[in-house]
């Protein structure tokens, strides 16, 4: 099926914004994106069509709010001040970075992960967890699995996380799992709670601290004025804006000037000390 999405819309820069784990690159244009049993084929044909592998209806209930498209980025882009001049370049370099709305549980674990590691080894972790103890999804092309649901994963131990090379994380992952099973943490029930209650529910979970639990309500939730800062981001606030948080003039839009700074950051191996 054909579809036109005639605004921002870069896949190969989306699945490098840092922001999803298990989106890759086929080649020839092509990327596959996985959300709960869902798979997705999208191939770009041309500046504003794209082939896609779902029925429409698949791709307006499940794709459509995946890729986030009810909203301008293009607008938001444009509405930059001309006197932050940093975040407009940003922006130019990251333009066609969409947030994601992905699964709480799969970006609660992940984020767990991606504390201290690489892109590459976030992913590879990713990966061996979900092929221990996701399901297996069958495509015409490929076998994949998808990411496990916490009771799938609540007879896992310390020690298997271990062997996914989760490292110390993984007695983080099995607090989460605790958590989500027993009913003390329900991610369905949260989403409901404004932002800074939203944020102080996930940081119950052990080894979730500010940073994480701003990642998981921006592209787990939706919640696009939160705006994780980490190290890179951390670097260009000190260097171009004296130490002050720029993100706070953005409200609403600030997770998305965040990706633009990350995105940057990535991308021009701005340094972190």
């Amino acid at each position: 099926m054909e579809i036109c999405i005639p605004d921002l819309f870069d896949l190969e820069k989306i699945i490098d914004s840092g922001q999803c784990f298990r989106a890759v690159s086929l080649g020839k244009e092509t990327y596959r994106f996985i959300i709960g049993e869902q798979v997705l084929y999208i191939r770009k044909l041309s500046d504003e069509i794209y082939d896609v592998s779902c029925e429409q209806d698949i791709w307006e209930q499940v794709w459509r709010p995946y890729f986030d498209l009810g909203r301008s980025y293009r607008a938001i882009s444009s509405a930059i001040p001309a006197d932050d001049t940093f975040l407009r370049l940003a922006a130019q370099t990251g333009a066609g970075i969409r947030i994601l709305r992905q699964d709480p549980w799969e970006m609660l674990v992940t984020f767990i992960i991606s504390q201290r590691k690489s892109i590459p080894a976030i992913r590879s972790v990713v990966e061996m967890i979900s092929q221990r103890y996701g399901t297996k999804i069958e495509t015409q092309s490929e076998t994949l699995y998808r990411f496990p649901t916490a009771l799938q994963l609540k007879d896992a131990s310390a020690e298997d996380f271990i062997a996914c090379k989760a490292g110390y994380r993984a007695a983080y992952i099995c607090d989460a799992v605790q958590q989500v099973v027993s009913g003390s943490l329900n991610l369905n029930a949260i989403a409901s709670l404004p932002d800074e209650a939203l944020i102080a529910a996930l940081e119950k979970v052990r080894g979730v601290g500010v940073k994480v639990a701003n990642c998981v309500a921006l592209f787990a939730y939706g919640r696009t004025a939160c705006a994780p800062v980490d190290t890179w981001i951390q670097k260009i606030i000190q260097r171009e804006y004296r130490g002050r948080n720029p993100f706070e003039r953005y409200g609403a839009d600030a997770g998305i000037m965040q990706q633009y700074f990350f995105y940057y950051a990535q991308n021009h191996k701005v340094e972190t000390a």
